[in-house]
């Protein structure tokens, strides 16, 4: 069977992109697997499948590289958004995507009837460790110890609908991402594996950071990976609450803002190209 793809990024965070408004098919897993080798397919950091939903505009299903799946994609989400607009029609300023983590709203930025960025209200950041989940104890876990390799790092952990681990850093550029990245995804504390932000303080807020997401490595950018780093610094007292936070990725750039209530992420949303692979 042959079917219409659509690769898209946002700031570098590139998906494979699929109309499922038909119906999902039988064996997605296989087809991220397959489709995201950068080698011998599409490549990607996975596929992202844009399917009917009956509470929203659309249900966003995320399949890694290794095939696993995921509840949310902040990048990912921002692109769906793009997707809908512009090859699904639905002409509306606001819309509402459905995740495995809920429903989430997003304000589109539109140009010449094209999408160019979208800020998402990603929801309430969620600290208690039980709900990361990780085998912390306490309220939350901010300025915690964690041993890797003989070393502790002070890591807060942060849910945005998936789990993230953030640390911070003196240096991003010698840092040995593919081997403590893969030490933090598999460390027994994280019984569904973790997604880790290295974070270097850069001034009040606006930091740089790397990110190793479960399932996929290290990655140009991450959404919700931001959205922890924002969080997080915050929590630690290197950037003000209620102000956006601007972050710094390898792929681009995130503005957050924390709040009581939620996390605002605002970034852009491209169309790299369409093509059709044989499924």
């Amino acid at each position: 069977m042959k079917k219409k793809f659509y690769k898209m990024h946002g700031i570098g965070n590139d998906y494979v992109y699929f109309d499922a408004f038909d119906g999902m098919p039988e064996d997605p897993s296989g087809i991220a697997v397959k489709l995201s080798d950068r080698h011998t397919s599409v490549g990607g950091d996975g596929v992202i499948f844009v399917a009917r939903s009956d509470v929203a505009d659309g249900f966003m299903r995320i399949f890694n590289l290794d095939g696993s799946e995921g509840k949310m994609c902040g990048n990912g989400i921002r692109c769906v958004g793009k997707f809908l607009y512009e090859i699904k029609g639905i002409k509306k300023d606001v819309l509402e995507v459905e995740t495995l983590s809920g429903v989430k709203t997003l304000a589109l930025d539109i140009k010449n009837g094209k999408v160019v960025s979208v800020r998402v209200d990603m929801g309430k950041a969620e600290l208690r460790p039980e709900k990361i989940p990780a085998l912390f104890t306490g309220e939350s876990v901010v300025k915690s110890h964690l041993e890797i390799d003989g070393k502790t790092y002070n890591v807060t952990l942060v849910s945005m609908g998936n789990p993230h681990c953030v640390t911070f850093v003196p240096d991003l550029a010698d840092l040995e991402i593919e081997r403590i990245g893969r030490k933090f995804e598999f460390h027994e504390v994280f019984p569904e594996r973790v997604n880790t932000e290295f974070v270097k303080i850069l001034k009040n807020n606006e930091i740089q950071m790397r990110v190793w997401e479960r399932g996929s490595g290290e990655t140009m950018a991450c959404g919700t990976g931001a959205c922890a780093a924002a969080v997080a610094s915050i929590l630690n007292g290197y950037c003000d609450k209620n102000k956006e936070v601007l972050v710094h990725l390898k792929g681009g750039d995130l503005r957050i803002r924390y709040t009581d209530d939620t996390v605002f992420m605002t970034g852009g949303a491209e169309l790299a190209f369409t093509g059709e692979v044989e499924l």
